[in-house]
């Protein structure tokens, strides 16, 4: 593991169970690959009485931009705060993500961007099945960083 839950948690907001990363596999300037299993936890924030929906992804694919923007911003400067604009082409082809066998792989690629804006894909998938893929804005804070 690159990078470890630890790690992470001092790259993004989220701390305790809402860090749903458990590590960054591999990543360079456009791409980041992470992996969970939190999925399965029974304490994980996002759960309902019905488990854990799917579209509860979009949040895990958030986090894996975040740490992607963090790492990247270490290596050409501060890291700043990102926020979730929009989402497009999101398609989710599971119902839940409780009931997956496996671990949780994470994927994002930055496919545009300039000072204030970053354009991600996205794609979450279980060993060779994908469960959700995606598009988001992220708006990035330009005041200067994170707390």
């Amino acid at each position: 593991m690159l990078v470890t839950r630890p790690q992470i948690a001092g790259l993004i907001p989220h701390s305790g169970a809402m860090c749903l990363l458990d590590g960054v596999v591999q990543w360079d300037a456009n791409r980041i690959l992470c992996m969970s299993r939190s999925h399965h936890a029974a304490d994980n924030p996002l759960r309902t009485d019905g488990g854990l929906p799917a579209v509860c992804g979009v949040e895990y694919a958030a986090q894996a931009m975040a740490v992607h923007g963090g790492l990247a911003g270490k290596v050409g400067g501060r890291p700043r705060a990102g926020y979730l604009a929009s989402l497009r082409d999101v398609v989710c082809r599971r119902d839940r993500l409780d009931n997956l066998e496996g671990d949780l792989v994470v994927e994002a690629e930055q496919v545009a961007g300039d000072g204030a804006h970053v354009i991600y894909r996205f794609r979450l998938r279980v060993g060779e099945v994908e469960v959700l893929t995606g598009q988001a804005l992220v708006v990035l804070d330009t005041a200067g960083g994170m707390a």
